[in-house]
Formats: C-alpha cells, sequence, structure tokens
C-alpha cells in the first residue's frame, strides 16, 4: 500500500468515524424518545403497523366465530359491533395506511441515495402521534367504549340520539388527531422525492417504487381533510349541538359524501405503493429492466386522478340522479383501463425471463390471481343494477377483501421478505417463507371465495347472527375454518420474521442483485445511509457497474454535522447543502401537546385551550434557536 493509499484509508475511516458520530441515535431508554432518523422511525411504523394487524386479525377471528354457526351466542350484539368497527378502523386506518408509509419513510431516501427525510422531527412527531391514536382507539375498546356504528359511522345512527355515550366521540376525534399522521409523513415524503434525489436522478430514472410513493402522498394530501372536516363536524355536532348532518336542519347525506370522498381514494392510496413494490420486485427477479416503465408512470397517475372520481358508487341506493349515477359507473369502469396496463406490462417483463421464484415473486404472482379476481366483481358492482342487488350483502365483503388484501397485503408481505435483508442484514428463511405463501393463498380463497357466494343468497353483511333455516350455516363454518388456515399462513410468516433476526443467513449488501440505490450500501444501512452522496446515469444504477467497480459519488458535504444535498426538481442538479436537525424530545412532547387538545375535546371545552398552549410551548422549545442554527445563518450572510 502507497503512502498515498494509506492516507486515504485514514482519511476515510476518521470521515466515517464523524459521520457516525454526527447521524447515530442516542442510546438508552430516554434516548429512544428523541430518535429523529428516517431508519428508526420508518422501523416504528412498520413494527407498529403489524402489531395493528395482528390485533385486526384477532378481532376478526372473533367475529368469525360468532359467525360459524346460527344464532350464535359467543358475542353480545353490541360488543359484536365494537369489533367489527374496530376490526375496519384497525385495518384501514391503523395498518394499511401507517405501514405503507412506513416502508416508504424506511426505502424511499435510500432508493434516492439520501441521508434523510426532509423534516425529520416533523416524521417522529407523525410517529407519535400515530401511536397516541392507537393505543387510544384501543383503550376506549377495553373499556368497552368503543364506536359500534361501523367506520364509515354514517349519521343519523352516529349522532347523540342514536349512538348516545363516549364510542363515536372516540372515533370522530380520534380519526381527525390520526390523519396529521397521515398528512405529516406524506408532506415529508413529497418533500423529499422532488428536492433530495441523488445528482443525475431525474424525473424519468426514479425507481417505480418511489413514483408509486410520490403519487399516493399526493393523494393523502387531497383525500385526508375532507374526512377531517366531516370528523370535525360530527364531532360538533355530537358535544355542541350543531346541526350539520341532522336529518332535517342538516343532510346525513352529505357525511357519505365527505366521508367517500377520503374512503375510495383510500383504497388507492393502499394499492398503489402496493404497485411499486411489484414493479421493482419483477425487475430484480426476472433480472431484467420492466416492461414500459413510462406507460407504468403514467397509469399510477391516472389511476391516482380516476381515483377521486369514484365515491359515489359506495351511494348508489341513496337515491342519486340517474346522470349522476351514469357518470360515476363510467368513471369506476375507467379504472380498469390504467390497472389493466399494469398488469399487461408486468406480464410483458416476466415473458420469455426465468424468474427466480423466491418468496417476495411468489406473493407477487399471488397478487395476480387474486387482484384480477377482485377487480372483475369491482366492475360488476361499479354498475347500478347489479350494486343495487348486492349492496349491502356479503358479496360486497368478498369483494373488498379480494381487492384490498390480494391488492395490498399479498404485495407487502412481498416486499417484507424482499427487503428484510436490508432493514436487518439477515435472508428470511425461504423454506418457511413459500410455506407461509401457499397457507396464506389457499386460506384467503377458500375464506373469502365463498363469501361471493353468501352475499348472491342474501346474506347481510354486519349482522351478528342469522336465522338457521335460512341454509347459511354450513358455508359460514366453512369460512371461519378457512379463515384459521388464512391465519396460520399470516403467523408462519411473523414466527419467519423473529426466528430469522437471529437464525437468518447474512445477506450482504445486494443478495438479490437488484438495481436500484438502496441496495448499495451496507444491510442493514448506517445511520447516514450513504458515506458519499452517489452520482446516478442511468435508471438501473447498481447494474450499470461491474461488481467492485465503484460508484461515482458527490464529495464536499460536511461530515461533522447533519448535513445533505439539495437538488433540482426535474433533473436532480444539485443546488445547496442543508443542515439537518438532530435528535429532540420535542415532537414527542408535542405529540402529547396536541393529543391532549384533540382528547381533552370529549370531555370539557378547556382542553382545547390547554391543548393549544401546551403545543405553543412544545413548538418554542422544537424551534429554539441553538448554536448549530446560528452557525448556519452566518455561513448564510
Amino acid at each position: 500500500m502507497t503512502e498515498h493509499e494509506r492516507t486515504q484509508v485514514i482519511d476515510s475511516s476518521e470521515e466515517t468515524r464523524l459521520l457516525t458520530e454526527v447521524w447515530r441515535s442516542p442510546p438508552g431508554f430516554f434516548g429512544w424518545f428523541t430518535h429523529v432518523n428516517q431508519t428508526s422511525i420508518g422501523k416504528r411504523f412498520i413494527i407498529t403497523g403489524f402489531v395493528f394487524f395482528v390485533l385486526g386479525g384477532l378481532l376478526a377471528a372473533l367475529m368469525r366465530i360468532q359467525l360459524s354457526a346460527p344464532e350464535n351466542n359467543f358475542l353480545p350484539p353490541d360488543l359484536y359491533n365494537q369489533i367489527f368497527t374496530m376490526h375496519g378502523i384497525t385495518m384501514m386506518f391503523l395498518f394499511a395506511v401507517p405501514i405503507m408509509e412506513g416502508f416508504a419513510i424506511y426505502i424511499v431516501p435510500l432508493m434516492l441515495g439520501t441521508r434523510d427525510m426532509s423534516f425529520p422531527r416533523l416524521n417522529a412527531f407523525g410517529y407519535y402521534v400515530y401511536l397516541i391514536a392507537g393505543v387510544a382507539m384501543y383503550l376506549a375498546l377495553f373499556l368497552g367504549m368503543a364506536p359500534a356504528v361501523g367506520w364509515f359511522a354514517y349519521p343519523p345512527l352516529a349522532d347523540a340520539r342514536y349512538s348516545p355515550g363516549m364510542g363515536v366521540d372516540f372515533y370522530a376525534t380520534v380519526i381527525t388527531f390520526m390523519e396529521i399522521s397521515a398528512l405529516a409523513a406524506a408532506v415529508e415524503l413529497i418533500a423529499t422525492i422532488f428536492k433530495q434525489r441523488a445528482p443525475g436522478m431525474s424525473l424519468n430514472r426514479m425507481p417505480l417504487f418511489v413514483w408509486a410513493v410520490l403519487v399516493m402522498s399526493f393523494m393523502i394530501v387531497f383525500a385526508m381533510p375532507p374526512l377531517m372536516v366531516g370528523s370535525v363536524m360530527l364531532a360538533l355536532d355530537r358535544t355542541v349541538g350543531t346541526h350539520f348532518f341532522i336529518p332535517g336542519a342538516g343532510d346525513p347525506l352529505l357525511w357519505q359524501h365527505l366521508f367517500w370522498f377520503f374512503g375510495h381514494p383510500e383504497v388507492y392510496i393502499i394499492l398503489i405503493p402496493a404497485l411499486g413494490m411489484i414493479s421493482d420486485i419483477l425487475t430484480t427477479f426476472t433480472q431484467r429492466p420492466v416492461f414500459g416503465y413510462t406507460a407504468l408512470v403514467l397509469s399510477l397517475v391516472a389511476i391516482g386522478f380516476i381515483g377521486f372520481g369514484l365515491w359515489v358508487h359506495h351511494m348508489y341506493t341513496t337515491g342519486m340522479p340517474h346522470l349522476a349515477s351514469n357518470f360515476f359507473t363510467a368513471a369506476s369502469s375507467m379504472v380498469a383501463i390504467p390497472s389493466g396496463v399494469q398488469i399487461f406490462c408486468w406480464l410483458a417483463t416476466l415473458w420469455g425471463t426465468r424468474p427466480r421464484f423466491a418468496t417476495p415473486l411468489l406473493y407477487v404472482l399471488g397478487f395476480f390471481f387474486i387482484f384480477v379476481i377482485g377487480g372483475l366483481s369491482g366492475v360488476m358492482v361499479a354498475s347500478v343494477p347489479f350494486d343495487t342487488q348486492v349492496h349491502d350483502t356479503y358479496f360486497l365483503v368478498a369483494h373488498f377483501h379480494y381487492v384490498l388484501i390480494g391488492g395490498a397485503v399479498f404485495p407487502l408481505f412481498g416486499g417484507l421478505y424482499y427487503w428484510y435483508p436490508k432493514l436487518t442484514g439477515r435472508l428470511m428463511n425461504e423454506t418457511l417463507g413459500k410455506v407461509s405463501f401457499w397457507l396464506t393463498f389457499i386460506g384467503f380463497n377458500l375464506t373469502f371465495f365463498p363469501m361471493h357466494y353468501l352475499g348472491l343468497q342474501g346474506m347481510p353483511r354486519r349482522v351478528y347472527t342469522y336465522l338457521e333455516p335460512l341454509g347459511w350455516g354450513d358455508i359460514n363454518l366453512f369460512v371461519s375454518l378457512s379463515a384459521g388456515l388464512l391465519a396460520l399462513g399470516f403467523l408462519s410468516s411473523f414466527i419467519n420474521i423473529f426466528w430469522s433476526l437471529k437464525r437468518g443467513e447474512p445477506a450482504g449488501d445486494n443478495p438479490w442483485h437488484a438495481d436500484s440505490l438502496e441496495w448499495g450500501t451496507s444491510s442493514p444501512p448506517p445511520a447516514y445511509n450513504f458515506r458519499h452522496i452517489p452520482v446516478v446515469i442511468e435508471r438501473h444504477p447498481l447494474w450499470e457497474y461491474q461488481e467492485g467497480q465503484d460508484i461515482p459519488v458527490v464529495t464536499g458535504i460536511r461530515s461533522d454535522r447533519r448535513e445533505l444535498l439539495v437538488t433540482s426538481l426535474l433533473d436532480a442538479h444539485p443546488q445547496y447543502r442543508a443542515v439537518m436537525p438532530g435528535p429532540s424530545v420535542w415532537p414527542l412532547l408535542l405529540a402529547v401537546a396536541v393529543g391532549i387538545g384533540f382528547g381533552g375535546f370529549m370531555f370539557h371545552n378547556i382542553f382545547p385551550v390547554v391543548g393549544f398552549v401546551l403545543s405553543f410551548i412544545a413548538l418554542a422549545g422544537w424551534f429554539w434557536p441553538r448554536e448549530l442554527t446560528r452557525e448556519v445563518r452566518e455561513e448564510s450572510s
């Protein structure tokens, strides 16, 4: 080794030491509450999301036990209503959206070649809001105060006359509070994707998962506020006697419009990031660029736009004018076009290749089968006459589980098996993964496909029991037993997660020979993600260089403070260096203060004032000038 090379090694070692010291998260119990790094917060979203997935699954198991026999008394009606309401709230609000955002928060900065999110403390604040909201909802359930009106909470059933008690108050207040978390994550993802891409990563070189997250984030920004406005109006109707949704003085249908303007895009908010996962998994396991990159991007954007034009198909039976019904029938059917483009592009990608049938790809192939069935039944219920026949029956239960579990949960588990090596540094057990897939796939179809038949036979959804002469008992028992097989499939995946943490085969940096930048750093990545910011010259950066060949990098980014590179929006040209804030407890304290303001509103009008004052104090601490802030200002001047 020459003197120059020895000097370089010493310099690299010193640089790595500095980066590690600057970007590390504080250790210990109290330090845990100050973490702001994207990898820490992303993992917390993912783990918490899976905890709520398990809780939601346990609630579903209780429902299936109740429905496994006619006139069953396993659960009393009011508790059953609370359980099926909490199952919907858990899966839609506490699992699906947060876990997709969690994967995005962890993976997207790595894919972009940057060191952190644009607003690290906002990132942490969003997580604490989500955690507090979820704990509050389950606290209400364990106290017997959970809402019992369905996750949609239609007035007038949800107003104070027909739903006395605190259940709907919890729903309206916590839902509003929880959406702050989703909006915070969406805003920072948009800013990070637009302004922190590695130099050279123009928009047409972004990985498809990043495109999907960008579309998802914009949908959240536009879809969540109507729900927040509606839930605030519902809370005011119940607490201070306004009449927004009271029949006569107000209009209950106004709630349905506000709710479903959020509710149907919510389906695509969950689905679209899953589509991005599928594209990246297919690229890796076929070892070829995905077919129709531009068509896939445009179809993602089209699904995002069209997703806002479908909400009324949830309301055909409310007496809509024929012209409106015709318009929304056409719009609902139209979404099949970009969805079909996605499917055909993926099939073209697979065509003629010899794919590696590892567990992530199996989950993607399972998605094809299940999502196509869900899409076909979706076209059926987009038609007014058919929807009128099967409205509020188990046919719809089957349809939306095929769309949501097939469209989101299968790709999500594929993504979990795919990125697990990056998160933990170890591979998941392949044999157990394949067993898990087949149990999940078979159990899912045996559980939900018979529900189509139950719906066509007239079995209504949201009922806690049914009479024996109706003849639905045998099929319901079969469905409940099949649900046990489905649960076994998910359980084996969770066993695999824990088993592989200690005993999994070491993964190395890029075990799948993938193409995108997250595989260009160590597994798991260091706190600073990349020692040097990479430069991108092609759409598949890791495939452009031979093994052992270094990727060109940007130099000049300081290692002695949390600094990252900001680039231009379209072509990712370097613009300036930005200094990121470090660990802080203020995001947690602000989340608690806002939570006091929201939660206390259910008990007394003074609490919003208390929450405002505490929030002001927390924000003052959050933004209080520090030595680093003064240093940055001096550099700017």
